[in-house]
């Protein structure tokens, strides 16, 4: 007879743990590139910590270690609050990092990738503080419900911070000043149109608009997102074809993954075109246009 295989061990290796949370939740990003694995949610934050007290208290309730539970259940809110206080620091070394850099900014592209680095890390060591926060606050709210106690720190004092640091306002309203001051470097004087849409693939229509838009505005100027194929592509021809100066608005999916296209909508507003000419497209072009309607320029909607 075959002999059966030998049963499979319920314990694994480190490495076969490794390779199962690859497989189930992709490799960890380096440090200096953006994490899309998510944070934990309120809802669960608050399961799990309430789950984590009452089993404390199972374990020791009517045992002769029960006159150890307040003081376990103060630890175990203090893990979340001593995390915290390192989480703060590493907020206060990124918020000098960040202002050092403003200070160095020469218009290179370098330093100013440099200070975009850094606001990225501030803005996940506040995410990481907020998550934080909210796990010692519930922790502190099951030890008062369980004790009677109000939880208080031994040292320092227990303080909320949620929201952003000066230091990332700061430097983010830097970083958006220096990008408009770019864009009007590289946007020729003239009068500026914007041309939005998807898909679209009627040519004639498209350059018939932008000549009727041209023979306007003789010094039009056409801003666009640069996409390959659909009306955008096929704006960019007429622009070759006529001698049309135009500037391209590429989203920058480096630094804003998801968000990059609804980011780039709002580097071509801040140009703060004459114009928008809206063809069928995205949810994209939708917000392009929601966006410039707001601001006050008119669209002229074409294909449907």
């Amino acid at each position: 007879m075959t002999p059966h295989p030998a049963p499979i061990s319920p314990t694994s290796s480190a490495t076969a743990r490794a390779l199962e949370a690859l497989a189930l939740h992709g490799p960890r990003p380096p440090e200096d590139e953006i994490d899309h694995r998510p944070l934990p949610e309120q809802d669960q934050t608050e399961c799990a910590i309430a789950a984590m007290v009452e089993a404390t208290h199972m374990l020791l309730a009517d045992t002769q270690l029960e006159e150890d539970l307040e003081e376990l259940l103060w630890s175990l809110t203090n893990i979340f609050h001593r995390r915290l206080g390192l989480i703060e620091r590493r907020l206060d070394e990124n918020e000098i990092e960040q202002r050092g850099l403003m200070r160095a900014q020469d218009g290179s592209e370098v330093k100013s990738l440099e200070l975009e680095r850094q606001i990225a890390r501030g803005q996940k060591l506040i995410d990481h503080r907020d998550a934080y926060e909210t796990m010692r606050d519930h922790a502190a709210e099951q030890f008062q419900a369980e004790t009677g106690s109000v939880w208080l720190p031994r040292t320092g004092s227990r303080t909320s911070n949620k929201g952003l640091t000066a230091s990332v306002i700061d430097s983010r309203n830097f970083i958006s000043a220096e990008r408009r001051k770019k864009n009007e470097v590289h946007c020729p004087e003239g009068t500026r149109i914007a041309l939005t849409g998807g898909d679209y693939q009627d040519f004639d229509t498209i350059w018939s608009i932008l000549d009727q838009t041209r023979e306007k505005y003789p010094d039009m100027i056409l801003l666009h997102g640069g996409t390959p194929k659909g009306a955008e592509h096929i704006a960019s021809l007429w622009a070759d074809n006529r001698g049309v100066a135009q500037v391209i608005f590429k989203p920058d999916w480096a630094a804003h993954n998801k968000a990059a296209p609804f980011k780039r909508n709002d580097r071509l507003l801040e140009a703060m075109p004459k114009g928008v000419i809206a063809c069928p497209g995205s949810g994209i072009t939708d917000n392009l246009v929601d966006k410039a309607r707001k601001l006050g320029i008119p669209i002229k909607r074409i294909g449907g």
